[in-house]
């Protein structure tokens, strides 16, 4: 176990001392060392510091709270007895910032008497991420910096602002250029010789003072509605609110009430569940630590379509050269023409530079000869499903690319296995199955062949980091992980649909549930036809949603699906559709009824859940964390849900194993018969997030 002083590094420069927290990798203000802060400071104060420099080893100054710690018992000294001693201090202390000052990290900096960063460094205050309030100040001491509305939106959005912005708001007090601690510890010295007066930020009021408390409502009220059900934003709220109409210390008491009463609950459990699931899905089982990527610094992407251009796009974004290759040049320069306006909306909006933009328009090239392979170090076929046209063009690519590269299929339901083996190179074969808007989109499911090699599934997840996606690695099979699950919520729609539901009710279920769109909504935004022919290729079908496809209802791009669309696409409910459900219902001499809310929502979701469970049973996925942070990353999964898996163990599996048997007898329906891990974790009182984990197939 190591000593405080080991937590923080206590170091001089002159009369300035350094405090150094030292926590690798991100520098969590766990127990050693917020008790080396104030060991520290103690320290500093007895040997005569004329100013104090606090700042932090490695890549960031600090993320914050140890949250391994919650929910155990809290062992002294707490956040607030720090912030004390700091604020108690006569010495002037000074925290300079790079990298990430995020949560208690920035809390931290804002208990000090002033803040320095690099330009390049990002602050803020992601509790509500995480399903709570900042518990040590934070939204009593930001307001008082910066301003009621302008601290509320940092606190509700959880979304951290650069140093340029942090200056401007009044967050920061000097950007340092060069290197941090020597400029950090000359601003202080300075400061501390010209007499400058430092004010706390619990001492400042005159950016609260005369709040327009009315205006402050209306900010609040926009911002909450993008919540949809999620606590942590409301409590946010009221705890900048106290900030602007009571006394620091009556603030702190309702910040506090806030931080405890979320932080026990169950949302918090949930989104904490998919923060550490995030981290745990890019260790793979199996694959030996000393495994490295390929190099990869040029790629070329086969397809100029929607998700072949998207694809693009997040090579550009971060600075890597791409090039998209087409069949023809009319489809090339349309595909490019989409990737630039993309761009430029983005630039029109203020969140891109024209210089980015251009420097992202020079990095994307095209060519309308399969010939760019034999420089490529990467390849990525995004072209349409279709088996026979995939396995043809993996053969030219094949005889075209160098000896070493790997080959990857964006597909998003076909057999990697089959796709390899029109190569004479299958361990270098993979899945990288993107979401769509593929540039928007985080997730990224990596597909793993029989034969894909570990470099292989590196190199793919190494890429993948590198554009800023969040890698899971799943095995093969139809719809991997995320697409064959969604895909057992359809046929019950259909029959909920059939039995006496409508549109409507099933997405306003689903969307009480914290989902961004019903399935209805979600299937109209995509195009109902895309979906049918889908269900062409497989020899499937959904009665009720064929039936609207024959009628042209492809949903908004027709203005009508579902439902029918206004000039604005609003949704609104629609006769033809109903007295199609009730036609089908009739012929199929289906007796229609009232169905509860509660049968709705445990209908569509459980399948899901059992067939994650098969999934689990059969390695394709190879924890159930997995599962969810698919589902919470790439398919509208509400994070403070926690995921399907998540959501099963709380209903307990012993409830989800006799709902499945009590729905499957209802429904003749073999789907909902619960599988034999369900059965099994069921009588063994167990859990999905405790039943160990299995390599992927």
């Amino acid at each position: 176990m190591q000593d405080d002083a080991q937590f923080v590094e206590h170091a001089f420069d002159g009369d300035v001392h350094v405090l150094r927290i030292n926590n690798a990798p991100v520098n969590t203000l766990r127990t050693g060392v917020r008790a080396g802060l104030l060991a520290g400071i103690q320290r500093c104060t007895r040997e005569g510091a004329r100013a104090i420099v606090l700042i932090g080893n490695g890549r960031m100054f600090s993320a914050g709270a140890e949250m391994t710690e919650f929910n155990k018992p809290r062992q002294p000294p707490s956040l607030p007895e720090v912030f004390e001693a700091i604020e108690h201090s006569k010495i002037p202390i000074v925290a300079a910032i790079h990298g990430s000052a995020l949560g208690g990290g920035l809390e931290l900096a804002l208990a000090c008497h002033a803040r320095v960063a690099l330009a390049s460094a990002q602050l803020g205050l992601p509790e509500v991420k995480r399903g709570f309030v900042p518990g040590a100040g934070g939204t009593q001491r930001l307001p008082r910096l910066i301003g009621g509305e302008a601290a509320l939106k940092i606190i509700v959005t959880g979304e951290p602002v650069r140093a340029a912005e942090a200056l401007k708001l009044g967050i920061i007090d000097a950007i340092i250029e060069g290197d941090l601690e020597h400029g950090a510890v000359g601003w202080a010295r300075e400061a501390a010789k010209s007499g400058r007066k430092f004010v706390l930020a619990r001492h400042r009021a005159d950016r609260i003072e005369g709040a327009d408390m009315a205006a402050f409502d209306a900010a609040a009220t926009a911002l909450l509605k993008r919540a949809r059900g999620q606590e942590s934003p409301k409590g946010c709220v009221a705890a900048v609110r106290a900030a602007l109409t009571a006394p620091f210390d009556e603030g702190l008491l309702v910040e506090r009430q806030q931080f405890s009463r979320l932080v026990e609950g169950e949302q918090s459990f949930a989104l904490r569940h998919i923060f550490f699931g995030e981290r745990e899905v890019l260790r793979v089982p199996g694959m030996p630590a000393d495994t490295q990527p390929l190099p990869v610094k040029n790629t070329v992407v086969i397809g100029a379509g929607t998700m072949g251009g998207g694809i693009a796009m997040n090579f550009c974004n971060v600075g890597m050269p791409v090039t998209v290759v087409e069949t023809s040049q009319e489809a090339l320069d349309r595909g490019l023409a989409k990737c630039h306006a993309n761009w430029e909306r983005t630039v029109t909006s203020g969140r891109l530079s024209q210089a980015e933009f251009e420097k992202r328009k020079g990095l994307l090239k095209g060519s309308t000869s399969l010939d760019v392979v034999k420089d490529a170090d990467l390849v990525i076929e995004a072209i349409y499903e279709d088996m026979g046209a995939k396995k043809e063009l993996f053969a030219k690519l094949d005889a075209l690319a160098r000896p070493g590269v790997v080959l990857a299929s964006n597909t998003s339901t076909l057999d990697i296995d089959a796709i390899a083996s029109a190569t004479k190179r299958p361990e270098l074969v993979v899945g990288m199955h993107f979401f769509s808007p593929a540039n928007i989109m985080r997730l990224l499911e990596i597909v793993r062949g029989k034969a894909s090699s570990m470099a292989a599934i590196a190199t793919a997840m190494d890429v993948g980091k590198r554009i800023g996606k969040l890698n899971v690695v799943v095995g093969n099979c139809d719809g991997f992980v995320g697409n064959r699950i969604t895909g057992k919520r359809g046929p019950q729609m259909e029959a909920l649909l059939l039995e006496g539901a409508l549109p409507q009710d099933i997405d306003r279920v689903m969307e009480g549930y914290g989902m961004a769109m019903g399935p209805c909504a979600t299937g109209d935004l995509a195009g109902l036809d895309i979906g049918a022919a889908v269900r062409r290729a497989r020899g499937t079908t959904a009665p009720i949603a064929d039936a609207l496809v024959a009628m042209g209802r492809y949903g908004q791009k027709t203005g009508k699906g579902w439902y029918m669309y206004d000039e604005k696409r609003t949704r609104l409910p629609d006769p033809i559709v109903e007295a199609t459900i009730l036609d089908l219902a009739e012929k199929s001499q289906v007796r229609r009824r009232k169905i509860e809310d509660s049968e709705i929502l445990e209908r569509l979701l459980l399948p899901m859940v059992n067939e994650g469970a098969k999934i689990l049973e059969e390695g394709i996925a190879s924890r159930a964390i997995d599962i969810d942070v698919i589902f919470c990353n790439g398919f509208g999964w509400p994070a403070w849900r926690g995921g399907p898996m998540f959501w099963a163990d709380r209903m307990g599996l012993k409830n989800v194993r006799d709902k499945l048997a009590q729905y499957a007898a209802a429904t003749n329906d073999p789907n909902l018969k619960p599988c034999a891990l369900i059965e099994r974790l069921a009588a063994e009182g167990g859990s999905f997030a405790n039943s160990g984990t299995r390599k992927a197939a």
